[in-house]
Parts: structure tokens; C-alpha cells; sequence
């Protein structure tokens, strides 16, 4: 089983890393100042970041790191696939997988994927592009939900990750503990 971590121990050099909490904890927040962090090395992946209409959320989208963004669940999408009150379309995460997941060996320093969440494991190619990312050479850092079964839990259950959980309090140091941590381990990444 993965270990856990509130980070008021220690980070250890692993490479695939796994942020946890609940909604609103800042698990984004943390993911996009590693980001910044890292600006200078190659990274790939995603964010995913609430679509609000009149102060109320209505959906999600996810965004690459390289730009492109598509909508991936929303309150109007009449969806097969329904997530809470979101109809979801996760066939529309297949070009960003493709853009931001399978890139040649090689090309990339880190990856960030912002989330592995019910949502996203819809998506038959997500899942397989994660259990790649796992495994592969590259650095993983990635938020994960808090709680459930099927893929979540198979990830979290992983014994080469870490999984730690973001908090108010902790949430401000983490960028800069993960960044020192995935910098280091991207170093010793093949390629």
C-alpha cells in the first residue's frame, strides 16, 4: 500500500507523488505553484479548474500545461455519464491526453495531472495513460480523490507512491517541498 504523509514528516525521492484531501483543501493551488516552481524543465499534464456562472460552479475544465483546454463536465451537458448534478463527457479528454500524457520518451522532465477523480476515470484512455505514467521513467505529480474505489483506490494503493494529504496548514510550505523533491528525482530520470 502507497504510504501516507501529512508532510509535517518527511518527502521522500519517490516518483510518483499523490496530493490528497478534501474539496477546497488546495490541492490545485499546490499543483500550480510546483508548476511556476518548475518552469524551467519540460512539463507536461493537466489542470483541472471550476467553470462558475454568476459565483456558483457549473463545471469543470480540464487545461494543459501547454494550453489547450476542454470542457469536461457541466451542469447543461445532457451526458450518459453523470458525476453529482454534472453531465460528463469524457471522450472530450482524449486530445489532451494524447497532447499532454504520450509524449516521446525523452521529451518531457515531470508530469502534472490534476486529477485522478471520478470524472476523469470515465475516460478509458485516462486510465491507461495514467497506470503508463506510473510506471514509466518520469516523475508523477498528481492529486487524487480523498475517497473512492475501482482506479482511485487501485493508485492510491500503489506501493511506489506517496500519498499526501493537503491541508490548510501545510498547504503553503508543500510547493516548494515538492518542487526541491520532483527537481531531484527528475534528475535521475532516464533521458
Amino acid at each position: 500500500m502507497g504510504s501516507q504523509s501529512s508532510v509535517t514528516g518527511s518527502l521522500t525521492r519517490v516518483k510518483n507523488l499523490l496530493l490528497t484531501g478534501p474539496p477546497g483543501c488546495g490541492k490545485t493551488t499546490v499543483l500550480e505553484r510546483v508548476a511556476e516552481q518548475l518552469g524551467d524543465l519540460r512539463l507536461a499534464g493537466f489542470l483541472t479548474l471550476e467553470l462558475r456562472e454568476h459565483g456558483q460552479r457549473v463545471g469543470f475544465e480540464a487545461v494543459g500545461l501547454g494550453g489547450r483546454r476542454v470542457i469536461l463536465a457541466h451542469v447543461r451537458f445532457r451526458s450518459l455519464v453523470s458525476v453529482g448534478r454534472y453531465g460528463v463527457e469524457p471522450e472530450r479528454l482524449v486530445p489532451l491526453i494524447e497532447e499532454e500524457m504520450a509524449r516521446p520518451p525523452g521529451t518531457v522532465d515531470a508530469h502534472l495531472i490534476d486529477e485522478i477523480g471520478k470524472m476523469e476515470c470515465h475516460c478509458p484512455q485516462f486510465i491507461e495513460a495514467i497506470r503508463r505514467l506510473l510506471e514509466g521513467p518520469v516523475p508523477l505529480l498528481a492529486s487524487i480523490a480523498l475517497r473512492g474505489g475501482g482506479f482511485i483506490a487501485e493508485v492510491r494503493n500503489r506501493r511506489d507512491v506517496q500519498v499526501v494529504e493537503v491541508t490548510h496548514a501545510n498547504r503553503d510550505e508543500l510547493p516548494a517541498r515538492i518542487g526541491e523533491c520532483l527537481r531531484g528525482s527528475a534528475q535521475y530520470s532516464p533521458g
